[in-house]
């Protein structure tokens, strides 16, 4: 099972405090760094200092990092033209040797678009749908040749396709709730399926969904790897456990229901049951960016555990 750090900077950090993370990702031996697109704070949070691209923030830590990996859960389409997506991304996956990862999704906070004067289309999926062919399409264009795509969306017209990542083929996380569409988009498009803040059993149906979709397009659903993102608030004993949970404005019974919390036993065992149903990886959110004490605890009593 691996496990990766996942961080929502919108709720309040910078730039500083993601790098003090990464490099604390990357000294206790987690796989991977990954943060957020958005643009505007939820709920009672702040958000200050104020906002951080993604993209942005990865290129550094890109230069800032050596073993990790780095990526998005999700990247907004919204926010970017493909195009320039393609090129962002590869340009971030030169400047890590080769450490990308992209999550892609369609964007839904429709706040933020408007605080930051980002255009809403009513029609997303569609887009995203483009936007993946369009990206795997450059990226997989042979050096010396043009790519075009005339859709419903977007237009690209003898693109020299570049530059090219430094990786062969840079992993593409697709993931949601949906139970028809989005399968099919993993299936023809993902490395990785993930699903957000899911139970064990929903995750179980979904993944099924996933897999069946994918043998459907002619791949086996075993190509793809299958992870989830869940909440974490692990604490040595009971009372660690509510002080974390308070800090984020979260009930310990409500989190041990809907994410991972309690003693490392009791994440482990819970773990387990994700293991027990294909997921392989696990994102933890981590909401206090501040707490590296709380990184140090998973690393050294669940991370052993996990084999």
């Amino acid at each position: 099972m691996d496990l990766r750090i996942f961080t929502e900077p919108q709720q309040g950090a910078s730039y500083d405090t993601l790098l003090t993370v990464a490099k604390a990702t990357e000294d206790l031996g987690f796989d991977a760094f990954f943060r957020s697109d958005h643009y505007l704070a939820m709920g009672s949070a702040d958000g200050l200092p104020g906002p951080t691209d993604a993209w942005i923030t990865l290129a550094g830590l890109a230069r800032e990092t050596r073993r990790i990996r780095l990526g998005t859960l999700m990247t907004a389409g919204t926010f970017r033209l493909p195009g320039v997506l393609a090129i962002q991304v590869a340009q971030v996956d030169q400047m890590s040797g080769g450490r990308v990862e992209l999550g892609l999704g369609a964007g839904w906070f429709e706040e933020e678009h408007k605080a930051y004067g980002i255009p809403f289309p009513k029609e997303k999926f569609g887009r995203l749908e483009e936007q993946l062919e369009i990206i795997t399409g450059l990226w997989g264009t042979e050096a010396g040749k043009t790519f075009t795509h005339h859709g419903t969306h977007y237009q690209l017209t003898d693109s020299p396709a570049l530059p090219k990542p430094a990786q062969a083929k840079v992993p593409v996380l697709i993931g949601g709730h949906g139970a028809k569409r989005t399968p099919r988009l993993a299936a023809k498009y993902a490395d990785e399926f993930n699903i957000p803040f899911a139970s064990v059993e929903d995750s179980e149906r979904q993944f099924g969904r996933v897999r069946a979709a994918a043998e459907e397009a002619g791949r086996k659903g075993s190509e793809l790897v299958y992870s989830n993102a869940l909440v974490v608030c692990v604490g040595k004993d009971d009372a660690e456990v509510a002080r974390r949970a308070a800090v984020i404005g979260r009930d310990v019974d409500e989190l041990k229901t809907n994410g991972l919390a309690g003693s490392p036993a009791e994440v482990v065992d819970k773990i387990g049951r994700y293991a027990a149903i294909g997921s392989s990886r696990i994102y933890l959110q981590i909401l206090d960016l501040d707490d590296l004490d709380h990184l140090e605890l998973i690393s050294s009593r669940i991370q052993p555990q996990l084999g």
